[in-house]
């Protein structure tokens, strides 16, 4: 088949150019308030803590504090990169037989049984005792602003909150939050949140304290055994965050960083070996060809995702085989080049936030915080929305990620970075649940084989595959520009292939900037989210 590309730029919004500093953030209102603060003086954590607090009430459907998050950093005082699992585990009480009794072949999504202790908190002032400049109280001054005077809402946390406004209606303090007229808000209309900034005013206050040993605290608590759950002051008070060695591969020569297990970086890592030995740049992006390989390798990789992730405080992971080269040469012999295979188990997507920073010092900060579903739980405690990344779990006792007391469970979110010569070169990520390798996948290879500027990277049309409950085969969904040249080769391959609407935000919300050696950052930022990247 010959060489076919996809016209790449299609919205003409351009990269974004700066040199003293940039934020990217899915959401303007949080771009803005990181930025400010590297205006001010703070430096790119100080910027990602801001924007990412802000990002907690201007974007309740995509991340709260009551979520975890995850940090890769370029320290240029330590000279190192640095990532910190901020993600919580799952309350000491509950057991996986105990469900299955219950009759439930997976947990419930929504509901008290999926929320594990929300990690960000811990997490924002684990990274800031250690690379801050800022205090957590002075961070938190935008949200808490946004919160208690309101906001426009954006079409998108519109359309969110209306499409969950039944599962607010089940509980009362969400119903007030998010319906305050009885009603889902229309777009433009202000939404205020003053039982979250009462919450966040006692974050700046007393610190995480008053979150994990607080009257916060026992805000979660009473709403979580309201609901049936069997959280415990206990199971927030044991709460820590764990600074982690990334994981690293070669791609054509560059340095890949990836978080480690529980995280599903590993799977990201994985699945570039693979394709690193197919000749990407020659078939051309947007060819047929390419898209079924990545297909294929993404199935073997997701399916050794499945076999051995979880948390490895708990299991054994075999992370040096399954990162060795010649076990992915091993991987892509078994691809049939000319057929589509049956793929692993089903995987959902889940809404999150990505943002990355780089100061004027060089300092890196690649950030990604998410509730799992949107709207997490459907639970509210305090103003915050909980999470339920804990139906992430699974109630199989076989799998790695079986559900049990005090475990983390395997986790969808992975900030990343691409480092040449020994220094971050671009810090990118994307939200986007399962589906964040592959988008990994293409982000990278949008930027090392096609040389992609950083907004056309993100702008490019993408796809993302998943098999649907009770289906046996995978459903590939492709951007309409990318469809019209793939649709008709990828189906005679035996693949379902569906053509979403443009700019669906089933393709993630990717943001990257480019650290280029002549001290020039170069950023973009995705159109199918509500921000922007700005510099100066």
């Amino acid at each position: 088949m010959g060489r076919c590309v996809v016209r790449p730029l299609v919205t003409g919004r351009p990269t974004t150019l700066a040199t003293e500093g940039m934020i990217a953030t899915p959401h303007y209102l949080a771009t803005l308030a990181g930025l400010r603060v590297l205006q001010e003086g703070g430096n790119a954590v100080d910027a990602s803590v801001a924007a990412n607090a802000v990002l907690t009430v201007v974007y309740p459907h995509m991340c709260s504090v009551g979520g975890d998050a995850f940090f890769l950093i370029w320290e240029p005082r330590e000279n190192q990169v640095l990532a910190l699992n901020g993600s919580g585990r799952a309350p000491a009480a509950i057991a996986a037989e105990e469900l299955r009794a219950r009759g439930y072949r997976a947990i419930p999504p929504k509901g008290p049984w999926g929320v594990t202790v929300p990690g960000t908190v811990d997490a924002w002032a684990t990274v800031l005792a250690r690379c801050g400049t800022r205090s957590l109280g002075e961070l938190l001054a935008p949200a808490i602003a946004y919160a208690e005077q309101g906001f426009p809402v954006s079409p998108q946390v519109a359309q969110a909150i209306a499409a969950e406004a039944e599962i607010f209606r089940r509980q009362e303090a969400a119903a007030r939050q998010f319906l305050p007229q009885g009603r889902p808000p229309a777009p433009g209309e202000i939404l205020r949140q003053p039982e979250l900034a009462a919450s966040l005013r006692l974050i700046a206050a007393a610190g995480p304290e008053a979150f994990y040993r607080g009257p916060i605290a026992e805000q979660i608590v009473a709403t979580l055994r309201a609901a049936g759950g069997v959280m415990s002051l206990d199971d927030l008070a044991a709460h820590r965050s764990d600074w982690v060695e990334p994981l690293r591969v070669t791609y054509r020569g560059v340095e890949v960083l990836e978080l480690p297990p529980n995280t599903q970086g590993l799977t990201a890592l994985e699945l570039l070996n693979i394709m690193e030995g197919f000749p990407v740049r020659q078939l051309g992006w947007g060819n047929p060809q390419l898209v079924h390989l990545c297909l294929e390798a993404k199935k073997l990789a997701f399916a050794d995702r499945d076999r051995y992730l979880g948390d490895p405080a708990f299991v054994d992971i075999p992370i040096g085989r399954l990162l060795d080269k010649s076990y992915a040469a091993e991987l892509r012999k078994r691809i049939d080049p000319e057929r589509a295979s049956i793929p692993p188990a089903p995987s959902w997507d889940t809404d999150t936030i990505y943002l990355c920073v780089v100061d004027r010092e060089g300092r890196a900060v690649s950030l990604i915080q998410s509730l799992y579903h949107s709207f997490g739980s459907g639970l509210v405690a305090g103003g915050i929305v909980l999470q339920n990344r804990g139906a992430c779990f699974v109630l199989d006792e076989g799998s790695p990620n079986v559900l049990a007391p005090r475990k983390r469970p395997l986790h969808t979110l992975i900030p990343a970075m691409l480092f040449r010569g020994g220094r971050p070169w671009v810090v990118f990520g994307t939200m986007g649940g399962h589906s964040q390798p592959v988008i990994h996948l293409q982000l990278v290879t949008g930027i090392v084989d096609f040389g992609f500027e950083p907004q056309v990277a993100v702008e490019v049309p993408r796809w993302v595959s998943r098999r649907e409950p009770d289906e046996m085969s995978e459903t590939v969904y492709v951007e309409p520009l990318l469809a019209q040249q793939t649709m008709e080769e990828l189906q005679r391959r035996g693949h379902r292939v569906v053509m979403t609407e443009p700019w669906s935000s089933l393709m993630g919300h990717a943001h990257l900037i480019v650290i280029g050696e002549d001290g020039v950052l170069r950023g973009g930022s995705d159109p199918r989210a509500e921000g922007c990247a700005l510099g100066w």
